[in-house]
């Protein structure tokens, strides 16, 4: 889920120079540890780093008087180019000012350690680095040298290079002949994309195989149901030539039909059978479709991929009857996006309100509320029975629980969906009931060099429960890809997943963190103008999860306290004169545990 309010994303397509490296220091005539390092007085500046014809000239930018600890500042570097500019431990830091992923102002996020997160959608970046280590995005901020001169003022080198550039590609390498190795990736979407460059910007040089089942690069598909018309190159992440450029193999249109894992093996549905060395698995879901009389009228549609989307927008006219089936967050966005388009929009739910079993009855009736607002007509406590067709066996009409009929020109289905993961079936790798594969805290299956991530994985996230669990987040598909990529190039990385998700409804964003059963919801603020905190609650008083709208950056500073391992009590939020006194926790260190 996201917002299509945003900026759009670009793909990128350019490899920076490689790093440099440098010492680091303390704030005083020290630059940012990752770049090269200068030494400057106040009326010369004389450099040890090779190349210095690649940057600019040192530019005053404040006084470092001026930032306290712990404190971040957006400021200019000239007429074009913003920075974030921060200082902890004493040291000051300069990355790019804008989020990669949609562009959200980062000094209005959350700080933690080291890090910055997005206040709208949760992404962290490295300030030593400007690297991007959570997701949602695929780029990396340009990192900046920063110093101080005698006289206290913090002077900025920029690279050239990323003097107009608001985000960074990291480095990656290329296949080479020599290496015999071939990894997999089974799976196009944002799992699969991130785990195959992360696999070469770790330096993995063999052959390296991105198997995708749609007939389209890998594209954010968390657009296609917030306005549908879009096109398909608007949303792709990257291009074929970047492809093409870092030796990733494409299959498109191809999807996995068997895995044979004694003789390491992917059988493809174009005939091809590929030996692998390591395989990450991120084949996702489908959606799912009920065992309605009629589910398999024409019209009846399902929002899942960009062709779901491209045949809804070839079938609406000004006089279109849609009806959406489920209160979904797929299918409320689909509506939203379609109501100023046709001549009705019905929504038919089960529940009493509209996403009550993820933010509860007061926030679900505040949804069903904004919907009715803006001409969405809510049928809740009921379903479809019977969906009746015409001479064209297209569908005409629905038949609701009470028995009463809808005429509709157009079903939206948007009922769940299901793991795909059928192919597995007698490969070794063990399957839960409802398909999803258990992993290890690295990503690996129960069979040696297969790994498995996103929809599919039954993987334990961070400071929130003991148990595994399959969470369908496009920001934890994202991280899954990155910490697979990581473990099966040789390198160890612990997964340590925070879930974050966001959604965009009638211009009003809505923004998780968190996961687990709740007791108690405490609502922070005014649901009447959708400017509120809500705090999830369970058995035990501890906060679970908080949802916000109109209230940035709560959420981003719930999702950064938990990955530093600390928790939120009931007792630290219910003075309501200051309930977000506990954002302060986000400085403290770890208390020690003996």
């Amino acid at each position: 889920m996201g917002s299509i309010n945003c900026k759009e994303y670009k793909t990128t397509g350019n490899v920076p120079p490689k790093k440099d490296q440098s010492s680091s220091g303390g704030t005083v005539g020290s630059y940012q540890s990752k770049c090269p390092s200068s030494k400057m007085t106040s009326t010369t500046a004389t450099t040890t780093t090779p190349n210095l014809e690649d940057y600019t000239d040192p530019v005053a930018v404040c006084l470092a008087s001026e930032l306290n600890e712990n404190e971040m500042r957006q400021v200019d570097f000239d007429e074009d180019t913003r920075i974030l500019l921060v200082k902890q431990n004493g040291n000051l830091r300069a990355v790019g000012a804008k989020c990669t992923h949609y562009g959200a102002p980062l000094h209005t996020g959350a700080l933690g350690k080291g890090r910055v997160r997005c206040p709208w959608h949760g992404a962290c970046f490295n300030l030593e680095t400007g690297d991007i280590e959570d997701f949602p995005g695929l780029d990396s901020l340009p990192c900046y040298n920063v110093q101080v001169s005698s006289e206290g003022q913090v002077m900025v080198r920029a690279k050239r290079a990323d003097l107009e550039k608001t985000k960074r590609l990291k480095n990656m390498v290329k296949r080479k002949p020599d290496d015999p190795r071939c990894f997999i990736v089974v799976g196009g979407g944002p799992s699969g994309a991130v785990c195959a460059e992360t696999l070469r910007q770790e330096g993995f040089t063999g052959r390296l195989i991105l198997v995708a089942r749609e007939n389209y690069l890998p594209y954010d598909r968390v657009k296609i149901s917030k306005a549908m018309n879009l096109k398909i190159d608007a949303i792709q992440f990257r291009d074929e030539k970047f492809y093409k450029e870092h030796d990733i193999e494409v299959f498109l249109g191809v999807s996995a039909d068997k895995l044979d894992t004694a003789q390491k093996e992917l059988h493809c549905s174009n005939g091809l059978v590929v030996k692998y060395d390591k395989i990450f698995i991120a084949t996702g879901c489908s959606a799912f479709r009920p065992a309605i009389p009629g589910i398999e009228l024409g019209n009846v549609k399902t929002v899942r991929e960009f062709d779901d989307c491209q045949s809804i927008m070839n079938l609406i006219t000004p006089e279109t009857r849609v009806v959406c089936l489920g209160s979904s967050f797929i299918a409320l966005e689909a509506a939203a996006a379609l109501v100023s388009k046709v001549a009705s929009v019905t929504v038919v739910g089960r529940d009493t309100v509209p996403l009550k079993a993820a933010f509860g009855e007061q926030i679900g009736q505040r949804v069903l509320k904004l919907f009715e607002d803006n001409k969405v007509t809510m049928i809740m406590s009921s379903g479809i029975t019977q969906i009746i067709g015409n001479e064209e066996n297209n569908v005409a009409e629905v038949q609701l629980a009470d028995e009463t009929r809808l005429p509709c020109d157009l079903l939206i289905v948007g009922t769940g969906s299901t793991l795909n993961t059928q192919f597995l079936a007698n490969s070794g790798v063990r399957l839960n009931r409802n398909g999803s594969v258990d992993v290890t805290d690295f990503l690996e299956s129960n069979v040696p060099d297969v790994y498995v991530g996103g929809d599919i994985a039954n993987a334990h996230i961070h400071g929130l429960t003991s148990e595994r669990v399959t969470i369908g987040h496009y920001q934890l598909a994202q991280y899954h890809g990155r910490i697979a990529a990581i473990n099966m190039s040789g390198s160890v990385k612990k997964l340590q997943a925070v879930p974050f998700f966001f959604t965009m409804i009638f211009g009003k964003g809505i923004r998780y963190a968190g996961h687990g059963r709740y007791k108690d919801v405490i609502i922070d603020g005014s649901l009447e103008d959708l400017k509120f905190i809500a705090y999830f609650v369970n058995e035990a008083d501890t906060v679970i999860g908080v949802a916000s709208c109109g209230r940035d950056p709560i959420v981003a500073q719930f999702a950064e306290l938990l990955s530093q391992g600390k928790c939120l009590g009931r007792a630290q939020i219910e003075n309501e004169e200051n309930r977000q006194a506990w954002t302060a926790k986000l400085k403290e260190p770890l208390p020690l545990v003996r």
